[in-house]
């Protein structure tokens, strides 16, 4: 049971400069962003191979959704990952506005 808790548990998501990170033994995933004005434009999302298949790029558009949604943001998904995972999980966008029209 131990070990299907930790399963669950989800990695934990960091805010540096111009990007969320996951990091997990050794690899590093990435969402890079750019802040213009009240809008949250997302540009990349890097998993390496040792961290795919493990919902992290959706754990990073979550997080970035997230803030974007407590801080006033407009969330511009101009990275094709982004956009896809959003339109796969509405019940995320709606959280937020969304300009899909620049996306």
């Amino acid at each position: 049971m131990a070990e299907r808790d930790h399963e669950a548990a989800p990695p934990e998501v960091r805010r540096e400069s111009h990007r969320f990170v996951v990091t997990d033994e050794g690899s590093t995933a990435e969402l890079t962003f750019r802040l213009v004005g009240k809008r949250l434009v997302l540009i990349h999302t890097g998993v390496p191979d040792a961290m795919s298949g493990k919902g992290i790029g959706g754990i990073l558009v979550r997080a970035a959704v997230q803030w974007a949604s407590e801080s006033g943001f407009t969330v511009v998904p101009k990275c094709p990952f982004a956009v896809t995972w959003l339109r796969d999980h509405p019940d995320v966008a709606a959280t937020v506005a969304v300009d899909w029209d620049a996306a």
